[in-house]
């Protein structure tokens, strides 16, 4: 047992230093592509990552910055949490009752497939200029695959989990809550972690089209003044952002997964 133990942290120990690897190769090749666009277009469509770099810095120093980034981490945190959890109950829902879910599914697979844009007139209209706009349209963006995530988990979980919810006579609640959460843990987090990306580009969307304060509007703001170092270091603050709530919440998505192939091994 203990060489067994011991070779598994090796491999673990080999498969981290190969992923390390590989993002460092990674990131070096996009600041090589980045560096080689920003030369060939002499700046006027990207700048470069040092000039980028340079000016990000200028403008962390900035309170328009903050304030921007303020107002975007408000409608993002309100619209992730509204998608995060209407998405899990709808999902829990539509997954225990089949033939409802075998309705809907198809019907959220078309809304998701239109594009968001053409409904910004109806989003306005509903809700006017501003922050329940934004929060709108990042609902409107991050809903649909955490529901369907979900959905698709509570499918495919063993038949035997909700029957013998039912036999112990649990409430919805309680069966959601003891059964099917833990059981559908790590497709949870993969679907939050594709709701957050989308939650995230909803709310930029909106500040583009209908505000005047947030890093979407910054984005705006800076092609319009013909800013191409400004453009391109919200971008690269977005990307950034983007980039490490991801790789924080596959990780927290790999975690789980391996918690729950691991109980199995250990009731045998």
């Amino acid at each position: 047992m203990t060489d067994l133990s011991l070779d598994n942290a090796q491999k673990l120990a080999v498969r981290r230093r190969v992923r390390a690897l590989d993002a460092i190769v990674f990131t070096l090749l996009m600041l090589a592509l980045w560096q080689a666009i920003g030369s060939w277009t002499r700046g006027v469509a990207i700048s470069p990552p040092l000039q980028t770099l340079v000016y990000l810095g200028g403008l962390l120093g900035t309170s328009m910055f903050w304030d921007d980034a303020a107002a975007t981490l408000e409608a993002f945190l309100l619209a992730f949490v509204l998608s995060a959890l209407i998405g899990l109950v709808l999902g829990l829902l539509l997954g225990i009752r089949r033939f409802a879910g075998e309705v809907a599914e198809p019907i959220l697979a078309g809304f998701y497939t239109i594009p968001k844009v053409t409904l910004y007139p109806v989003v306005l209209l509903l809700f006017g200029l501003g922050m329940s706009a934004k929060v709108a349209f990042g609902v409107m963006h991050g809903l649909v695959p955490m529901t369907l995530f979900t959905l698709g988990a509570v499918r495919n979980l063993p038949p035997v989990l909700v029957r013998t919810a039912r036999v112990l006579r649990l409430s919805p609640g309680r069966t959601m809550r003891w059964v099917l959460v833990p059981a559908c843990l790590p497709d949870i987090v993969n679907g939050l972690r594709i709701s957050f990306s989308l939650s995230l580009l909803g709310v930029l969307i909106g500040e583009m089209f209908s505000s005047q304060r947030g890093l979407g509007f910054l984005l705006v703001n800076g092609m319009a003044q013909n800013n191409v170092p400004l453009s391109t270091a919200v971008v690269t603050v977005i990307v950034m952002i983007a980039i490490a709530a991801n790789a924080l919440m596959l990780r927290v998505g790999r975690r789980f997964a391996r918690r729950t192939d691991e109980q199995p091994d250990r009731q045998r």
